[in-house]
């Protein structure tokens, strides 16, 4: 028989190991300002948290963006296999650093928080 208690046991306590971890990083990300030598930069700990999770979220964006940069370059007929394959490469890579940036968010990793892929955040493929 199916006993929907065992399930709930196995269950909740992962659901509420995630909820803690992602409240903590998010507090420690907003909470870790910028060192004293950075006061005046426009990068932050918070904005690399950020960037951590639109890159995350929104990885998927280098695919198109990418394939919208070849076709203006090379044209429809080359332009979409090439940015494709672009794209998907910058897929990947847009969300392992994602993924490093959330959880690198309260050190100085690179230097003055500076976003280690360009663009910075993944709409500015469209602008």
């Amino acid at each position: 028989m199916f006993d929907a208690n065992i399930v709930r046991f196995h269950i909740a306590p992962r659901r509420r190991f995630a909820r803690v971890a992602f409240a903590l990083l998010l507090a420690i990300g907003l909470l870790a300002g910028p060192t004293v030598a950075q006061a005046d930069s426009r990068y932050t700990s918070a904005r690399k948290l950020g960037r951590g999770f639109a890159n995350t979220g929104l990885g998927v964006l280098a695919l198109p963006g990418h394939m919208m940069i070849e076709i203006e370059e090379r044209g429809p007929g080359l332009g979409i296999p090439i940015g494709f394959g672009k794209g998907l490469g910058m897929f990947v890579a847009t969300e392992l650093v994602g993924v490093w940036e959330i959880l690198s968010c309260p050190f100085e990793a690179p230097p003055g928080f500076r976003p280690i892929l360009s663009p910075e955040w993944p709409w500015q493929y469209f602008e």
